[in-house]
């Protein structure tokens, strides 16, 4: 009898079959099998009462995947779970158990942290039994989400309309409304600067007014930087020239946030997309000689790289750049990384970006290309820069300059393509040497207000805080944005950089949570939660401690913000009802902003607001595969994006932004038509 083996993921079953041979089925649940029942008091699915014991069902779209697969278990010879290497796929792993009617004590839980032949052929001969402990962890968040947003999300939409909030949702809106309003407080304070141009032998230098008298230049005005420019017409003498030298040590491989931020800042990636091409180069890509596995497991904070690697890549280092391009690693990882994971790096070296660049779209390659880089580059030896920090001194004025060279470029000889580095070159000088300045130029200045957070910022802003975790945050992105809480988009008509502004609602949901949940809606008591998290994944915690204690925390805040937050009234617009003379009032729903009728539902009058503006579509540089024009990013009606050609109608490419195909609306009713039919007729054959 064949072994069977679950997965969670299509595409990682293919990969999988391919190792194990004909002795393995290897099939997929395509995700979480079941959840959570909408049921039971608050229909939170959880006995609060009876020690927040959880009711499960299956999913409605996963109840043919699930009697398929109790069918298959009941006539394999042994059954092997084999979902990915974390809280959730354990989580995952414990309801495939449940509902197949495994035994508990069934050692039949196998783990790899990279899809290829030897980590695979290597975890089922180790299999295990399935870790209590991190099914606990998961099953507490699960539960304190369910909690958390249910209650709060029918409290805020009954009383202000907001459409949802979230343990760890919420807080990060909290963070983009909070920077806003740091801006909108700032008050800038005017500064001046003054800069001395030079030049000699041809190369010119700038220096910087650094001190007066001994004392830091702060200049608050023009009169202040008047009298420097005027006290600095005639020589300046070279009183101070010092040789300097630093190192620049390598970044650390990967981990699933610093990914995501460098993904954003050096490639443009979303950190949806991001994890979604990550997750395809981890499942495993077809290079020539079937579907392998590119990376290790991407949802990791741990910067631990395995022996296995570094000595390869040591190796590798050595001959393709000789034996001082080696250096040593050291791993530091945070309190709270789960070190039995590694950092994201490639399963082979073998697989140089460039070699399988064809078996690759073009953005599976780009991150490949990084990720590939950032792990190599990591074990290799610091960049070493040389130069020279100089002072120009006239009438007690100093100005500075700083003038430093590449000896060796070390790590930057791999990752120089994604390191920000320019060299100022200083001619020869020597001290007491007179200069002549081309030009004195003072420049008036204005103190700045804090930057506006961007997607990179505002997940290292989340990961520095202990918010969420690194698998968690784009799916948080992701969800204030559709709960139309806050907009991506560039500060100004020039800039291409896109930052979060919230919006009126994401400001007033704010406002509301800080009103009556300050104590549990903020960045130190999530912090804390998922600390209490990790240590139920570790055995050290008790999950029904943890939930009662929330219990007795939240609930007095909910029945206190049930009594006295105020319900906001529609906004009206000042014209009548045409059909039963009520006031018209402006609504928010799926497709947007509308006006409609106080008296619903009694009266259903509604109509569409003139002022609405479509939104045009963004050119994404993505070629469409069937006419070679170009995809668009375009807005549906029902308020999601997705791509489309720009030569339709001609052409009626449609995909998501992940780059799955989407079919035609009218295909699609062909197909379950199709479907009926032929249901229909075999039930008449049957009968």
């Amino acid at each position: 009898m064949k072994k069977l083996v679950i997965v969670e993921s299509p595409s990682k079953s293919k990969t999988i079959q391919k190792y194990l041979g004909p002795d393995y089925t290897v099939v997929s649940s395509k995700g979480h099998i079941r959840d959570l029942a909408i049921r039971g008091k608050d229909g939170l699915g959880v006995d609060v009462e009876g020690g927040f014991v959880p009711t499960y069902e299956i999913s409605k779209d996963k109840k043919d995947i699930v009697k398929d697969l109790q069918t298959r278990a009941a006539k394999a010879g042994q059954v092997f779970l084999a979902t990915d290497p974390d809280r959730e796929g354990e989580a995952i792993s414990w309801h495939l158990a449940q509902e197949l009617g495994l035994p508990e004590d069934a050692v039949d839980r196998v783990t790899f942290h990279e899809i290829t032949h030897d980590a695979v052929r290597e975890a089922f001969g180790q299999p295990r039994q399935i870790d209590m402990d991190l099914v606990h962890s998961q099953e507490t968040r699960r539960i304190l989400d369910r909690i958390i947003g249910f209650k709060l999300s029918k409290l805020l939409h009954s009383k202000i309309k907001s459409k949802s909030a979230g343990r760890v949702q919420s807080v990060a809106l909290k963070l983009i409304v909070e920077r806003e309003k740091e801006i909108q407080a700032f008050v800038p304070k005017e500064y001046w600067t003054v800069d001395a141009k030079f030049r000699k032998d041809g190369i010119p230098f700038t220096a910087s007014l650094a001190r007066i008298n001994g004392e830091k230049a702060e200049l608050h005005n023009e009169a202040e930087a008047m009298q420097v420019y005027d006290s600095c017409q005639g020589e300046f003498t070279l009183t101070s020239l010092k040789p300097t030298t630093k190192s620049t040590a390598p970044f650390k491989p990967f981990i699933t946030s610093t990914l995501q931020q460098e993904a954003s800042t050096k490639l443009g990636f979303a950190a949806k997309r991001t994890m979604s091409i990550a997750q395809k180069l981890y499942e495993g890509v077809d290079i020539g000689n079937g579907q392998e596995g590119l990376i290790t497991y991407m949802r990791t904070d741990s910067t631990r790289l395995s022996n296995v690697y570094m000595a390869a890549a040591r190796k590798r280092i050595e001959t393709l750049y000789g034996k001082k391009y080696q250096g040593t690693y050291k791993v530091k990882n945070d309190s709270n990384a789960q070190d039995a994971h590694e950092a994201i790096r490639p399963t082979s070296l073998e697989n140089e970006p460039d070699k399988i660049k064809p078996y690759l779209t073009n953005e599976q390659y780009k991150l490949y290309k990084l990720i590939y880089a950032r792990a190599l580059a990591s074990l290799m030896a610091p960049a070493r820069f040389s130069g020279e920090a100089l002072t120009l001194e006239q009438n007690d004025c100093e100005f500075t300059a700083n003038g430093s060279r590449m000896t060796f470029d070390g790590w930057l000889k791999v990752y120089g393509d994604y390191y920000a580095s320019k060299d100022t070159v200083l001619p020869e000088l020597a001290e007491g040497e007179k200069l002549m300045a081309e030009e004195v130029k003072p420049m008036q200045h204005f103190t700045e207000p804090p930057a506006r957070y961007t997607e990179a910022r505002l997940i290292r802003e989340m990961e520095e805080d202990g918010i969420g975790r690194p698998s968690t945050y784009a799916m948080i992105i992701d969800t204030i944005q559709e709960r139309g809480y806050v907009e991506l988009k560039p500060s100004t008509e020039k800039s291409k950089t896109k930052v979060f502004f919230p919006t009126e609602q994401g400001t007033l949901t704010v406002e509301k949570l800080d009103e009556f949940f300050a104590d549990i809606i903020n960045t130190k008591y999530t912090a804390r939660m998922e600390n209490e998290l990790d240590e139920i994944a570790e055995g050290k915690e008790d999950e029904v401690r943890v939930l009662t204690s929330f219990w007795k925390k939240f609930t007095p805040l909910l029945d206190e913000a049930y009594e006295k937050m105020e319900k906001i009234q529609p906004e009206k617009t000042g014209e009548v009802c045409p059909e039963c003379g009520g006031d018209l009032v402006y609504q928010t729903g799926r497709f947007g902003k509308f006006i409609a009728c106080s008296n619903f539902p009694t009266c259903r009058y509604t109509r569409q607001l003139n002022t609405e503006v479509r939104e045009k579509p963004e050119p994404t540089g993505k070629i469409c595969p069937d006419c070679g024009g170009e995809l668009l990013k375009r807005r549906s009606r029902y308020g999601t994006y997705f791509l489309g050609c720009s030569n339709f109608p001609t052409c009626r490419h449609m995909e998501t932004l992940e780059g799955e195909p989407i079919a035609l609306k009218s295909t699609r009713t062909a197909r379950k038509t199709t479907g009926r039919t032929a249901a229909r007729r075999t039930g008449r054959k049957k009968a």
